[in-house]
């Protein structure tokens, strides 16, 4: 049986973008950088979650950022004025970064500061559910963002994005009390995709969860602090 055209065209963006993935994640091993990519619909909190994060973790841990939106630079510079390099990609019509798009990021990192001074690097996605769970940019781990507001069964309607992904944040918990949402029937449905994943609910307004986060954050950095640099 042949494929169809689209499904062959889609194979190989798939199969090139991967090889870039690679690339990036080559270079984030050799500098002893951890990348995390944080992902999620528009709106479920990833910008807020990273200034946060960044307010926590900015004395502990050399922090960049690779900022994706499809315009302006909005996000990036809220992230700013937490005192880290973050490097804003407009991706225009795309709707996600792609691998080529993150390597863009790298070289501005490389010809700005010394990335081997680096811990960890987080990318903000583009907000999607669909896209930026099948396209790698070379990231050691997946962070999902799942806010109350969008409903319980936003998992099985997008599964890709809860099966890949390594953590999810089930964000803004601080509104269950006005909505007939369950967090036990999302964490239920997320399961049934994804029996590994590190599942955190989360409230930004309250700081539920944010330690827990942070946590995992530390681990990840840690674990892959003792892996051996690749030369």
């Amino acid at each position: 049986m042949h494929q169809t055209f689209d499904a062959a065209l889609e194979i190989n963006m798939l199969h090139a973008n991967q090889a870039g993935a690679d690339y990036n994640r080559s270079h984030f091993d050799r500098w002893g950088i951890t990348c995390l990519n944080l992902m999620s619909s528009p709106g479920a909190g990833k910008t807020q979650l990273l200034e946060q994060t960044l307010a926590a973790l900015r004395e502990e841990l050399n922090i960049a950022v690779i900022e994706g939106d499809m315009t302006t630079e909005l996000d990036a510079d809220r992230l700013r004025q937490h005192g880290v390099p973050v490097f804003a990609i407009n991706t225009g019509r795309a709707c996600h970064l792609d691998a080529k798009m993150v390597a863009g990021g790298l070289h501005r990192l490389e010809q700005d500061c010394n990335p081997s001074e680096f811990d960890l690097v987080f990318v903000e996605n583009v907000g999607n559910l669909v896209c930026p769970a099948e396209f790698e940019v070379g990231e050691h781990a997946k962070v999902a963002l799942l806010s109350l507001t969008e409903g319980e069964d936003k998992p099985l309607k997008y599964p890709i994005m809860f099966r890949e992904a390594d953590c999810l944040l089930i964000t803004k918990t601080d509104l269950a009390p006005y909505l007939d949402v369950s967090i036990e029937n999302i964490i239920a449905n997320v399961r049934q995709l994804n029996s590994q994943v590190k599942i955190i609910p989360l409230s930004a307004k309250t700081g539920e969860g944010l330690a827990d986060w942070l946590d995992w954050v530390r681990a990840v950095v840690k674990a892959r602090s003792q892996v051996t640099p690749v030369p």
